[in-house]
């Protein structure tokens, strides 16, 4: 499991995060279609949209079944 990032806050629906580098050193691995879990490992929602900075870019993520405030301030991980 890798972390993906955290959540910044909330728009349209979305929960957007600001993402984590990549712990090996390579440039961002987020890719659109990627599950993201909470640090329970529950299935919170998948990356629809990668955006902004190349450098240290934003994620928009489609959530299921997740009340959204709830996420703000959260870590995300992937598989």
């Amino acid at each position: 499991m890798r972390r993906v990032g955290s959540v910044v806050r909330t728009a349209q629906g979305l929960a957007i995060l600001r993402a984590d580098p990549s712990s090996d050193g390579d440039q961002y691995r987020h890719e659109i279609g990627t599950m993201v879990l909470d640090d329970s490992l529950e299935e919170v929602g998948r990356v629809v949209d990668v955006f902004g900075p190349v450098d240290q870019p934003y994620l928009a993520v489609t959530p299921e079944d997740v009340h959204l405030p709830s996420l703000v301030g959260a870590t995300l991980y992937a598989r």
